[in-house]
């Protein structure tokens, strides 16, 4: 999958909000994934994953150092 600045991928899906990750902007420093306290995101060469234990507490927004991460929808 080629990467490019305007590339986001869907991460988590509810009823109201949606995370998406820029994977342009992703430095793949696993600041997230230190962060989980569900540890459901996964970090591989190419994607940032999320996996099902994901409760969207957003604290992989607040900790990217580069904003790639955001919630979009209700809330």
């Amino acid at each position: 999958m080629a990467t490019s600045t305007h590339e986001v991928g869907l991460l988590v899906k509810d009823q109201l909000d949606e995370l998406e990750v820029d994977i342009a902007m992703c430095l793949h420093c696993g600041a997230c994934v230190g962060s989980c306290p569900a540890n459901a995101i996964f970090l591989n060469e190419v994607l940032l994953e999320f996996g099902d234990g994901c409760t969207l507490c957003k604290r992989c927004i607040k900790v990217c150092p580069v904003g790639a991460i955001s919630m979009i929808g209700g809330g």
